[in-house]
Parts: structure tokens; C-alpha cells; sequence
């Protein structure tokens, strides 16, 4: 069975941490790199709910896309929300390792997963690394045109539920063939995808300025189609899970969460 350390550099390959923004932290957050792993469990955000799988599960590792300790912290006691999470983790054995913006912009990557999903072929990235095959973001195009109410359908249908939903915003009959999706909070990428020329665009946590801003610049702002942030980096997981079988086929059993950890429990 591979130690910690071989899972993490298999998990490095193909997310390179210099691939992640300078205010991200990204990386081994607690686990000894000596320990044998063999079995992980792969989420989007490492909180009570995915510790507690994790723990029933009986893993060696968890693989969360999001990072538990972001802002520099000067201590993780048990009696503070991520501290308890921390404090959790090491009684139980189990390691912790996130990687955030590196998979982000890493080919294939986050924005990927989430374009593959809804049936997408991939062009290039939305804001490209010098390189021009690495970044954030991707425009890609579908098989054959669609009304843009058929689009939000499709969206909806390819990605888990959830309590918000998918809302669209434009013309239900606008015929959609390139699309560019952000995963995470994208409406930062809304210029860029306005400038790459695309149908409709695909992100989450669109804020009502920015949004009603984008759609009165015209009849040619591409239409808008708004998740919550979890269920669009979700289709991330089972892309991570395909990074470890490919690389420790049958000698690691790899879970992804089931467990919806988006905020958002109630429609009124």
C-alpha cells in the first residue's frame, strides 16, 4: 500500500501547487507523509460532514477542494470551530490535504469537470496562464446549438440538486453553442467571458450587481446561468478520484463524499 507521501505526489502531478494563486494555501494541512494509506475520501469542503464520513468510512486521507485553514492562523484549539475539525482528524488517523486554485487552473482541472459534466468539449482555458493551456475558467462548446431555457435544463439535470437550484438569466429562446464556465465564484470572469464572444456562462455565486450590470451591456453579454458554489466544483471529486485509481490501481480505495455540504437546507 503507498504511504501518505506517494498519494500526495500522485495528487501533486496532476495539481501542481504553483499552479495555485498567491493568497491560496494549498497543500498537507495535518498527516504524517510515512503512514500507509488505503483508502481516501474525496470532497469539496472539509466540515463536520465530511469528517464525519470520513470517519465512518474508516479513510486514511481526506482530499477536500477547499482549504480548512485559508487566513494565517496562530493556533487550532479544540474548542473553535476548525480547530475541533483538526483536533478530529488527528485522534482518528486521518490526514488532510486540500488542493484549492491549483486545481483550479490545472489541465484538466476544476472548470473542467464541471464543463465535461454538462457536455461540454473543452476549447481553452477563460483566462489563460502564459502557457495557454493552464488557468481559470474554460470555454467550450456543445455538440449541436440549444435554446438557452433547453441549456439551463441541461445544467440542471447534469449537476447535483440543490435547495437554490440553477437559475438562468436571458432570452429563453437565444440558440447557446460555446459556453464558458468558471467553477467557484466566477462573476469576476464575466468581462472575459463578454470578450471571448460565448453564448452563455456558467458559474456560481453571481452577485446582483454584477450580474444586472453584465446583462445591460447589450443583447450580445452572454446569458447567465447561476449555481451555488458547491454543486459546481462537486463534479471536481470524481475527477480527483480518477487522478489515484489511474495512479494506485487496487491498492487504494477511493470514496467521494455524497454528503451535499451546500449552506443553503431551506426553500420558502
Amino acid at each position: 500500500m503507498p504511504a501518505l507521501a506517494e498519494v500526495i505526489a500522485a495528487l501533486e502531478d496532476a495539481y501542481p501547487p504553483a499552479l495555485a494563486e498567491s493568497w491560496d494555501a494549498v497543500g498537507l494541512v495535518c498527516g504524517d507523509p510515512a503512514e500507509p494509506v488505503t483508502d481516501v475520501l474525496i470532497c469539496v469542503d472539509p466540515v463536520a460532514a465530511t469528517i464525519d464520513e470520513a470517519i465512518e468510512t474508516g479513510v486514511q486521507l481526506v482530499v477536500a477542494h477547499h482549504p480548512l485553514l485559508l487566513r494565517g492562523v496562530h493556533g487550532v484549539p479544540a474548542d473553535t470551530p476548525k480547530g475541533a475539525l483538526v483536533h478530529r482528524l488527528i485522534r482518528a488517523g486521518i490526514a488532510l490535504y486540500c488542493a484549492h486554485t491549483n486545481a483550479d487552473s490545472a489541465n484538466p482541472g476544476v472548470s473542467d469537470a464541471l464543463a465535461e459534466a454538462i457536455g461540454l468539449r473543452v476549447l481553452r482555458p477563460l483566462d489563460p496562464h502564459p502557457d495557454g493551456c493552464t488557468g481559470l475558467g474554460r470555454i467550450g462548446e456543445l455538440p449541436e446549438p440549444e435554446p438557452f431555457a433547453a441549456f439551463v435544463r441541461r445544467v440542471a439535470a447534469a449537476l447535483p440538486a440543490t435547495e437554490p437550484g440553477v437559475l438562468g438569466a436571458g432570452d429563453p429562446d437565444r440558440l447557446i453553442r460555446t459556453v464558458a464556465v468558471s467553477g467557484g465564484a466566477g462573476d469576476g470572469f464575466l468581462g472575459a467571458a463578454t470578450a471571448a464572444g460565448v453564448d452563455a456562462y456558467v458559474t456560481a455565486d453571481l452577485r446582483h450587481h454584477p450580474a444586472g450590470e453584465h446583462l445591460e451591456t447589450g443583447a450580445d453579454a452572454p446569458a447567465l446561468v447561476g449555481l451555488t458554489h458547491w454543486a459546481s466544483e462537486w463534479p471536481w471529486c470524481g475527477q480527483a478520484s480518477a487522478v489515484l485509481r489511474d495512479a494506485f490501481a487496487g491498492n487504494v480505495n477511493v470514496h467521494v463524499s455524497a454528503r451535499r455540504t451546500d449552506p443553503w437546507t431551506i426553500r420558502a
